[in-house]
């Protein structure tokens, strides 16, 4: 591991997700390499610098699939979205793939951590969780 991939990871926020999310994205992130999708290796290092508990045992204010997150980028911009799997995508209703750069992202972060994320244009971005709902 390079230098600065190490420095890269230890700033990283620690991510949570449950048992049964982490078995599907897993598997959703080695179908989106076949599809050449970018962003499926951005969901592997998620997954693999995740830490994986019961689906009891996930804290109530950790992002999942299906949660609703308010969060508020670098910009000042506060959003609500719903985090789904690709098919049930709908940005009209708010409702942002995992598979997506900020989808990734937000995936097993908890209320107050920040993570940064590149947006397809490649300008470099920084959220923050402030609630989530089950």
């Amino acid at each position: 591991m390079t230098q600065l991939r190490t420095l890269k990871l230890r700033t990283l926020p620690e991510i949570v997700l449950a048992d049964a999310d982490y078995d599907r994205l897993d598997r959703l992130a080695e179908a989106g390499r076949d599809w050449e999708i970018e962003v499926a290796d951005d969901l592997r290092t998620e997954l693999d610098r995740s830490r994986v508990v019961p689906a009891d045992r996930l804290p109530a204010n950790v992002v999942r699939m299906g949660s609703t997150v308010t969060f508020e980028t670098d910009a000042g911009r506060r959003m609500r979205v719903t985090l789904v799997y690709p098919a049930d995508a709908n940005i009209d209703a708010g409702k942002i793939s995992v598979l997506t750069p900020i989808g990734t992202a937000l995936i097993g972060l908890s209320v107050g951590q920040s993570i940064g994320w590149s947006a397809r244009d490649g300008r470099s971005h920084r959220l923050t969780v402030l609630s989530v709902e089950a």
